[in-house]
């Protein structure tokens, strides 16, 4: 998810709620102020008392020439650059994102500059530090940068086997999101290979839509995060980021309301998908669906072999979340 932090320098209220009320992540604020914002709501600050701080965790540079270039490529890795473009020329940022790799901003002064930037060389800058007091541009620059999201691929995975268990605890992901017909979240029994489970959208005749729900699955399964990262559905809590997919593969971030973790019968799919086994333990009911490669929603105990679904295959490993490049089998 790319970031956007708004610079309110010189302190003015109006700018600084709005910010808030955008969704942005962080104020860059004159020393000193990160108390006053804080009476608003819960915002990270960046200022000599802020939770970032100027020199420490963040560098500003500005750039006018070759020698301010090769400075900001010379800041380490596990700081954030911020880059203010004088003569406000492209190439520059390519050279940066291409040297750095990440932890590269761009300060911008509307959301124009800001959409050139995140979509910049297709990947863009990790995120825009917008300098404006117009309240309405801090609203359009916001639906920009938080609009640019992570893009899955999904495939075509063939039904090989459905097979009823007996009971085991599943986990209801409930989260802060409405989501709409064709959406869910990637979920597999391995870290190789991951369904597409549809949210709970559909209306049905004996239960009401619960459109900011998942049932993702047994406890054990591995749900895929922001970032590429994977959790186990038992480890996920109130308040954790969760990714929500659609049928075409674009991706919005949703933070989690409620785990519900409740025993129930289960049910073993598995399925083929260029090559590779795709496989999860559902709970074993008619509301619970996959995703076909049309979008449309499939209830898993209408699943028989030869049906196509959605998915997500990789080829790496994993190691505590993260992807690893490493010999690993699961089953």
């Amino acid at each position: 998810m790319k970031r956007l932090w708004v610079k309110v320098v010189p302190y003015e209220k109006p700018v600084a709620i709005a910010a808030l009320e955008s969704g942005a992540e962080a104020l860059v604020l004159p020393d000193g102020q990160s108390a006053t914002v804080r009476q608003f709501g819960r915002i990270k600050t960046v200022e000599k008392q802020g939770d970032l701080q100027p020199g420490v965790e963040v560098e500003f540079i500005d750039i006018a020439g070759k020698a301010d270039e090769d400075r900001a490529a010379a800041v380490p890795a596990d700081k954030i650059v911020v880059v203010r473009m004088l003569d406000w020329t492209i190439i520059p940022i390519e050279n940066l994102l291409a040297r750095r790799g990440g932890n590269l901003m761009v300060q911008v002064d509307n959301s124009e500059q800001a959409r050139l930037m995140v979509e910049i060389l297709e990947k863009g800058v990790d995120g825009v530090v917008l300098s404006t007091t117009d309240v309405n541009e801090i609203k359009k620059t916001a639906e920009i940068v938080h609009g640019v999201s992570e893009r899955m691929a999904l495939v075509a995975a063939r039904i090989t086997t459905t097979r009823q268990l007996g009971m085991g605890d599943r986990s209801c992901l409930d989260t802060c999101t409405q989501m709409t017909l064709g959406e869910g979240m990637l979920v597999g029994n391995t870290a190789s290979g991951f369904f597409l489970v549809h949210s709970e959208s559909l209306d049905n005749p004996y239960v009401a839509s619960r459109p900011f729900r998942v049932n993702a699955g047994a406890v054990h399964a591995y749900v895929l995060t922001v970032g590429g990262k994977t959790k186990y559905l038992a480890d996920l809590k109130a308040g954790d980021e969760v990714m929500l997919v659609d049928y075409e593969g674009r991706t919005q971030t949703a933070y989690l309301g409620r785990n519900k973790i409740e025993r129930r019968p289960m049910m073993l799919i598995e399925a083929e998908a260029e090559g590779r086994p795709v496989s999860l333990v559902l709970q074993n009911a008619e509301t619970i669906r996959l995703v076909d490669p049309q979008g449309k929603a499939i209830s898993i105990t209408s699943l028989k072999p030869g049906d196509q679904v959605l998915a997500h295959v990789e080829k790496t490993g994993r190691h505590f979340g993260m992807k690893v490049e490493e010999s690993l089998i699961e089953r």
